[in-house]
C-alpha cells in the first residue's frame, strides 16, 4: 500500500509511521509520547478532533493538526 496519512485509516488498522512533515518541536513532542519515524501503532478510533492510536500497551490521542502531520504505511 501507498503512504497516507494516519488520520485517514480505518480503526483497527496496524500501520508504521513513515515521516512527520513537521518541525523540531513537533518531532519532540511525539518523541516524548513514544512516536517517531518506523513506530508501529494501531488504530482505535476517531475521536471528533483526532485519533487515539495503541503502541506498547501505551494509548495515545493526537489531534486532527498532528495526525495530519504524520505520513504512515498500512501494515498487512
Amino acid at each position: 500500500m501507498g503512504a497516507q496519512l494516519l488520520s485517514r485509516v480505518p480503526v483497527g488498522r496496524r500501520v508504521r509511521i513513515s515521516a512527520i512533515q513537521g518541525g523540531r518541536q513537533l518531532s519532540r513532542r511525539l518523541l516524548a509520547l513514544g512516536l517517531t519515524v518506523g513506530s508501529e501503532v494501531e488504530i482505535l478510533h476517531h475521536r471528533s478532533s483526532g485519533v487515539v492510536v495503541a503502541r506498547d500497551g501505551n494509548r495515545v490521542a493526537l489531534g486532527t493538526g498532528v495526525a495530519d502531520k504524520l505520513v504512515i504505511e498500512e501494515l498487512e
